[in-house]
């Protein structure tokens, strides 16, 4: 897609990150990604918290209000938060559900300062974009949005993502995370602030189809999707070691994530049990959780001790050095919003096996990997051994899909290709055209996000876009 040439000046955004950290994985490596790409393609200041500053600080950022970046310091309320919520989850790597509506508690403090130091330069009109990247969780309230708007400069939240139903069958597993809050989750929509930032967003982009699913009718058509994630070539810009598999050696599967039981390495373990009793594959178990005890019992009961390689934890700018000795990517996860290590995957070449729900099933096509449909724990173990019976039966398989794999996403899902696809969505807003940047439900068709290089000219000038609808109903 072609954008046509303006003079128009880089767009001048405030980035509001509250968790941006370069050294981080999950939430705080998407801030900051989605962060440091922007500021390639636009003028930017990344505002966010001061847990972050040495991190920034060694990537080689400048802080003040005129350069690179401001961090807001709310450790007084936040520190004590933080140390109750690993108190009450019991530790750490479980209830995800307690622990962001605790976060979502302290939010409010760090908006509130945010405003304070930057309300007068945004009602000044210095900036022609305020975009919230982080929190993720569309739980998280936001005083900003209504204040931007009185301000006449456009709101941008997200990706959000999250709020994924568990599904059927998997309840014990939903306890064993402490999901105790899951089960009522959804009182957060009663909070005054789920209205009043889905009111007065400009955009709101919308991380999975679950989550725009879930927002109400009268705000839809400001509802963007997009993807969160993406990856960095200069962390994942190697490929795929094929002579992993030569002189007849089994297929190599990862796993890499938390072993925690939504996260399913003990399914996986027991979908490919049998392949691995015949040498057709070799299991790569990369990180730790409270799951290691039972993978290990597991392991040592059945005999699978010289397909299985427990690895730990491994740093996140190792992932790459382990990941392209391996051939396959099998995730079964049945509750993952995003997916991050999909993509990481797939750009060295991995094809990616997944539970077909939530995150991960929208980044997989046919041709770059095989999404397992979804059921109870038998139906979900039984079709990941399909699936990787046939992959070890089918090696050229396995090669094309990696191929296609990188493919889509040196085509899609770099940094540099997510920030040109949220400056079309900036675009829009400035446009002030009816037409969303790409219709909704149609990720899939890469031919709607064909991005232009980094540094491609944006859309001609047009007038503001008008004020976002007044809702008309609340879900």
């Amino acid at each position: 897609m072609t954008a046509e040439p303006s003079t128009r000046p880089r767009p001048r955004v405030l980035v509001i990150a509250e968790a941006a950290n370069p050294e981080w994985v999950s939430v705080p490596l998407v801030g900051w990604s989605m962060a440091h790409a922007l500021s390639q393609a636009a003028d930017t200041h990344l505002v966010t918290q001061v847990r972050n500053r040495p991190a920034l600080l060694r990537a080689g950022l400048e802080e003040s209000p005129d350069a690179d970046f401001t961090a807001i310091d709310t450790e007084w309320i936040a520190g004590p938060l933080h140390r109750f919520s690993r108190l009450i989850r019991g530790g750490k790597g479980k209830g995800w559900t307690t622990a962001t509506a605790i976060a979502s508690l302290v939010y409010p403090f760090f908006e509130r300062a945010v405003w304070k130091q930057f309300g007068p330069a945004i009602k000044a009109g210095q900036y022609d974009i305020v975009h919230r990247v982080t929190p993720l969780s569309p739980t998280a309230p936001s005083s900003l949005a209504r204040k931007c708007r009185k301000a006449g400069v456009p709101f941008v939240v997200g990706p959000l993502n999250g709020g994924v139903p568990w599904p059927e069958g998997y309840g014990d597993r939903r306890r064993r995370e402490k999901e105790w809050l899951s089960y009522i989750r959804g009182v957060y929509k009663l909070l005054p602030g789920y209205r009043s930032l889905r009111k007065h967003a400009a955009a709101i982009l919308c991380a999975s189809q679950a989550t725009l699913e879930q927002m109400p009718a009268w705000c839809r058509d400001r509802c963007v999707y997009l993807p969160e994630n993406a990856i960095d070539p200069a962390r994942f810009g190697k490929t795929r070691n094929r002579q992993a598999r030569a002189n007849g050696q089994p297929l190599r599967a990862a796993f890499l994530g938390r072993l925690v039981p939504y996260k399913g390495a003990d399914l996986l373990l027991d979908a490919a049990a049998p392949l691995i009793q015949s040498n057709q594959l070799h299991l790569e178990i990369y990180g730790e959780g409270p799951q290691r005890p039972d993978l290990e019992a597991k392991i040592a009961e059945h005999n699978l001790a010289h397909g299985v390689t427990l690895h730990g934890w491994v740093d996140h700018k190792d992932v790459q050095d382990h990941l392209r000795g391996c051939d396959i990517l099998a995730l079964p996860s049945v509750r993952e919003f995003g997916g991050g290590v999909v993509l990481e995957a797939m750009a060295l070449g991995l094809p990616a096996v997944v539970a077909d729900y939530a995150g991960p099933t929208e980044l997989v096509t046919p041709a770059t990997g095989v999404a397992v449909p979804m059921g109870p724990p038998d139906t979900l173990r039984a079709g990941f051994r399909a699936a990787l019976t046939e992959l070890c039966d089918e090696p050229a398989r396995v090669d094309a899909m990696g191929q296609a794999a990188r493919a889509r996403v040196d085509r899609l899902f770099t940094w540099a290709a997510k920030a040109q696809q949220v400056l079309r969505v900036y675009d829009w807003l400035r446009a002030g055209t009816p037409d969303k940047p790409w219709p909704d439900h149609t990720w899939p068709d890469d031919a709607l996000l064909q991005v232009n290089p980094p540094g491609a000219p944006h859309a001609p000038d047009a007038p503001p876009r008008p004020a976002p609808t007044e809702p008309v109903a609340v879900n």
